[in-house]
Formats: structure tokens, sequence, C-alpha cells
């Protein structure tokens, strides 16, 4: 039977975690975005200034990594005091523009040995720095942070961005650290649920914080012909060639696999006039997979692996359907909200994105949906869900990305996350102080 819908857990009555019940309509929020605005303004100023450790395995390219860096803008804008440890990476930059603390620690690794010896070095700052919170983003530093925490008596949170796959005993106890926080956060409905089914974690101890879009960047009245035209000859497709991007790096859990059979499927139907765009070179053993598979269906023809380009907002705008055909459960993806912000309709898997991330039949009226569904792994459904999306009148796709921007700047929008994240802080500092 499934649990009932997951409560408030702040005696400010502040919903952090919006879970619908039965019959609810998904894309009536109790928090309307213009109170969002107030509340975050309230919470900006905070009752207590917080240190907070943050560990994440590097600050490169990731959910965990960008989820991280967000984050620390949003603490750092509330006049707390973040601190992040990691391996490094690309995103040093944007840390140092914030004025983070960054502290080099190899916080990727699976040693143990070098786990234990990371524990101590993250209980050591901890004590010197007087940390009030521990956060981890991702299991080897969790393990790290777990130990800390104990050694300081500091409470720990930790976030999921994906669902973990468990194939033995070994990986679900390797996962479980994941589950140990004094609350841990999910990024989805759906992971919340994934959280609660196999760990059996009450549910006053899972609290769901979306990733946030800027709306202003990601805004298709901003974008330029030039821009999109610049995208598409990087590309090397024609103004008039339907653009089906796959969102996501190569990793076999995206799903960019189906994506290639269902195109040899598009062809063997007739459909012309398409181009599948991965947005990742690879240079993994995944990838040299996928180019066999390239060749192996013949469709080297409606296939480009490009580089990602720096112009997000462009990439979306260039494309007719953005798609995630992930086979692992996905917490928010951030592309996908990115590409509804940008009014471009998405088709996701049933693990691609939970029905608060994507408004999809049966969830809604059709009149209503901001994109399409279909069963994980079934690259027929796939298919057969392109021809649809393709074969809709113009104005019908259009009316699904208007819809779709529409539903994340009411839902998605960094204010709203933010009050949402300083008011799990302000629960997490109260609570410790009676634990």
């Amino acid at each position: 039977m499934r649990p009932a819908p997951l409560q408030p857990i702040f005696s400010s009555g502040i919903i952090v975690s919006i879970r619908s019940s039965a019959g609810a309509r998904p894309e009536e929020s109790p928090i309307a975005s213009t109170q969002a605005n107030v509340n975050f303004r309230a919470a900006s100023t905070p009752a207590q200034k917080l240190t907070v450790l943050i560990v994440v395995p590097t600050i490169d390219v990731g959910a965990a990594e960008a989820g991280a860096v967000e984050l620390l803008r949003i603490l750092a804008s509330a006049g707390h005091r973040p601190i992040i440890v990691a391996r490094g990476g690309r995103m040093e930059q944007e840390i140092a523009d914030l004025g983070v603390e960054f502290v080099r620690l190899n916080a990727a690794s699976k040693n143990p040995i070098v786990i234990l010896r990371n524990a101590w070095a993250l209980a050591r700052i901890a004590r010197e720095r007087h940390c009030d919170v521990i956060h981890a983003h991702g299991r080897a530093p969790a393990w790290s942070a777990y130990i800390a925490a104990r050694l300081t008596r500091v409470p720990l949170l930790t976030t999921w961005y994906k669902g973990f796959r468990e194939q033995n005993v070994f990986k679900h106890i390797y996962n479980s650290i994941m589950v140990l926080g004094y609350r841990v956060v999910a990024s989805s409905d759906q992971l919340a649920d994934l959280i609660k089914d196999r760990y059996g974690t009450p549910w006053e101890r899972i609290v769901v914080v979306p990733a946030s879009v800027d709306v202003e960047k990601f805004d298709p009245a901003g974008i330029s012909a030039e821009r999109i035209e610049a995208v598409r000859r990087a590309w090397g497709v024609e103004r008039d060639t339907r653009v089906i991007l796959v969102v996501g790096r190569m990793l076999r859990r995206k799903g960019h696999h189906l994506m290639l059979i269902a195109a040899q499927r598009l062809k063997a139907m007739g459909l012309r006039n398409f181009i599948c765009v991965f947005e990742d070179r690879g240079g993994t053993r995944y990838a040299e997979e996928l180019w066999d598979l390239v060749l192996a269906t013949n469709t080297a023809d409606v296939v480009r692996m490009v580089a990602a380009s720096e112009d997000r907002p462009a990439v979306y705008a260039a494309a007719t359907v953005a798609v995630s055909a992930a086979t692992q459960a996905e917490g928010v993806q951030r592309a996908i909200l990115e590409a509804q912000a940008m009014g471009c309709p998405v088709l996701v898997s049933d693990l691609g994105a939970g029905p608060e991330v994507v408004l999809t039949p049966p969830a809604v009226p059709e009149e209503r949906m901001t994109g399409l569904r279909f069963s994980s792994g079934d690259d027929a459904a796939l298919a057969a869900s392109l021809v649809r999306l393709f074969s809709m009148p113009e104005a019908a796709r259009r009316a699904i990305g208007i819809r779709g921007r529409a539903w994340v700047m009411a839902q998605f929008t960094p204010a709203l996350v933010a009050e949402r994240t300083l008011r799990l802080y302000a629960d997490v500092a109260k609570g410790s102080k009676t634990v």
C-alpha cells in the first residue's frame, strides 16, 4: 500500500516537499511563486548564521556537482558560511567567484583507506571551523562525512540526485550510507519514493528539494535567430531539420542506446528529415559501444555526436524535442527543466522524470501536458512517441512548450528552491540542539 503523503516537517507550516495526495492535480502547488518570493526574502536574513561543510566528489560537471554549487550560492547569499570539500574540477572558478572557502581533498575515492583518512580530515575541519552541519553529495564522500559527523556530533545531511543501482548485497550496503543522515534530501518525489521503498526511511526524515532554473537566462524571448542558427550549423543540420536532442552524459543509465534503436525504427517507418544529437563526444567504453551500435543500426546519417555547446539556451531553442531515455531512476534532471523553460517539448522515460517534473497523461489531461512519457527501456514506445509528437500540428507542439515554461516558472525558480533549502537548514539547526 502506498504511504500517506509526506507531511510538513516544520512547525511554521511551510511545506518543503510537496507530495500530491490521491486525486490532487499535480500543477496545483500549495505555495504560489509570489508567496515563495516573499518567504525567500524573509528567510534570507538567518536567525542563526550557520557554518556548513559541503562534501562532494568533484566540482566538475554532473548533477551532484551542480547541486553543490547551487547550494553554495543559496547559503552564501543568505548570510551563512559554506565550505566545500572536493577533489577539484572545472567549476572551481565559480566557487572562487562566490568567495566560498574551497578545501581540496580526494573525496571521490572509494578506497577504504582514503575514505578513513578523509573522515579524519573532515572531522578536523568541522572542529576548527565550528561547523553546524555536514552535507554530503555522493556515496564515497558520505562515508567519510558520516564518520566525521559521529566524531564531532555534527548533524549530517545527504542528498540523492539519482537512484543508485543495487546489483548485489554489497552495493546495497555501500549505497545505504545515503540514508543515514539526520535528514535525507531527494531531488524529486520519484527518488523519495525509491528511498522509502528500498530502505524504509521514515517520511519525516525525507525532504524533497528540487533543482532550480534561471528562467531569465532560459527564456525563449531572449534568444536571437542568429544564436539558434549558430548552434544548428555546429550540428550540421538544415534549418527545417527536426532535431531530437538526447540529454545527459554518455552513460548507460541515460539510455542513449535506446535512442539509436528508436532512430532505426523511425527510418524503417519511412520518417525522414530528422537528426539525433548526442552532446558528448564520449571517450568511454560505452561511447565506443554506441559508435558500434550506430554502424549496426545504419543510423550514421541521422546521428550527430558533438561537444556540448556553452550556449545552453540556444541549444534547447534549436531542438524540436528534448529526450531523456533514462533506464535508472533520476532525480530532477536540469536539462529537462531547462528545456521546458525554453518552451521545448520533452519526451521522458518513466524513470527519466517523475510526474512532478513533467506533466503527462494520465496524471493530467492532454490539454495540460508539458511533454510525453514512455516506458523505460522500450525503444518501440520511444519511437512511437516521437512519431506522435512530430505528427502534431505546429501550434499543438508550441502549446506544449508554453505550458512547460509556465510549469517550471511555478515550481522550479531559484527563489522557491532557496526558500525550501533555507527552511531545511533552519529545521536541522533547531532540531539538532534537542538531540
